[in-house]
């Protein structure tokens, strides 16, 4: 039988046991997971032949909502019957033909990452306005062409580090910092050290014209990325000419999943919340 090329959309949860997104010899990864399933329902027999790719590869911790990736394959795609063998976890919601020189990494128009923080975990004795109005007139300085060799781990020498940044924002929704990136590609690291850096301008650890000497390549800086476990790829756009068929079983088992987690943190938020309280009584419940 002839085979065809599939894209399809899928999310994760970057828990602790997935060392990342990509493949990685001695330790399990979300590809893994991907690739373990597919064989298991028989749409790949060898991983070599499949032209299996994924578009973004993340770190470890970090989440996707809308990441994609493509093979090719004798089997029209039932996408519950693949989910049936990933973790809750890892989740397949969308899929389309492609063309059989269609790759979901280099033809992605663009990246869209999200990064999501409660401002209480950077201010602790509350946040003023002048503090999110500097950290947000920072955050538009990366739009742009830059060279962000400061704000990535470099992974070799002669790195082409000059990046054409489509969005970059910041909004404070409730008592949530809300970031927003589109790139067509993102250097190792890059946004969670512009973030990383972000805070800093709202912490007053740094003053906006020392963040802005960081776009100087001449000089070198050292420094950590802001938590990972607040970076989700939340989506990759491909353009009108792809068109993704969005299975409703499958996305239902996504949503199902997305509120289970919901009520099991706001539960243990509410629980450790209470237990900070010198004086507990049924009725202050």
């Amino acid at each position: 039988m002839e085979k065809t090329r599939y894209i399809f959309k899928f999310y994760y949860i970057g828990k602790k046991k997935y060392h990342g997104s990509q493949r990685q010899p001695d330790y399990l990864t979300i590809e893994d997971c991907l690739l373990n399933a597919l064989k298991e329902r028989k749409y790949i027999i060898d991983d070599k032949k499949s032209g299996f790719e994924v578009a973004s590869r993340t770190d470890r911790y970090v989440s996707a909502r809308g990441s994609s990736f493509s093979f090719e394959s004798e089997k029209k795609p039932i996408l519950m019957e693949i989910n049936s063998a990933l973790p809750k976890n890892i989740g397949i919601w969308g899929y389309s033909k492609v063309p059989n020189d269609f790759f979901s990494r280099y033809n992605a128009l663009y990246r869209h990452y999200k990064y999501i923080i409660p401002s209480s975990k950077i201010f602790r004795r509350g946040m003023t306005s002048n503090n999110l109005n500097e950290m947000i007139k920072a955050c538009k300085e990366f739009e742009g062409r830059h060279d962000f060799s400061n704000f990535s781990k470099q992974e070799k020498d002669n790195e082409k580090t000059i990046r054409d940044i489509m969005l970059a924002s910041l909004r404070l929704n409730g008592d949530f910092l809300i970031f927003d990136f589109k790139s067509r590609a993102f250097l190792r690291q890059q946004i969670r050290r512009m973030v990383a850096k972000i805070f800093e301008i709202g912490l007053e650890i740094i003053t906006f014209e020392e963040f802005l000497d960081l776009f100087n390549p001449s000089k070198t800086y050292s420094y950590q990325p802001a938590n990972p476990l607040g970076l989700i790829l939340w989506d990759i756009n491909y353009g009108e000419k792809i068109q993704f068929i969005i299975d409703t079983k499958s996305q239902e088992r996504m949503n199902k999943f997305f509120l289970q987690q919901e009520i099991k943190f706001s539960t243990k938020q509410k629980l450790f919340s209470l237990m900070q309280r010198n004086n507990i009584s049924e009725k202050g419940l």
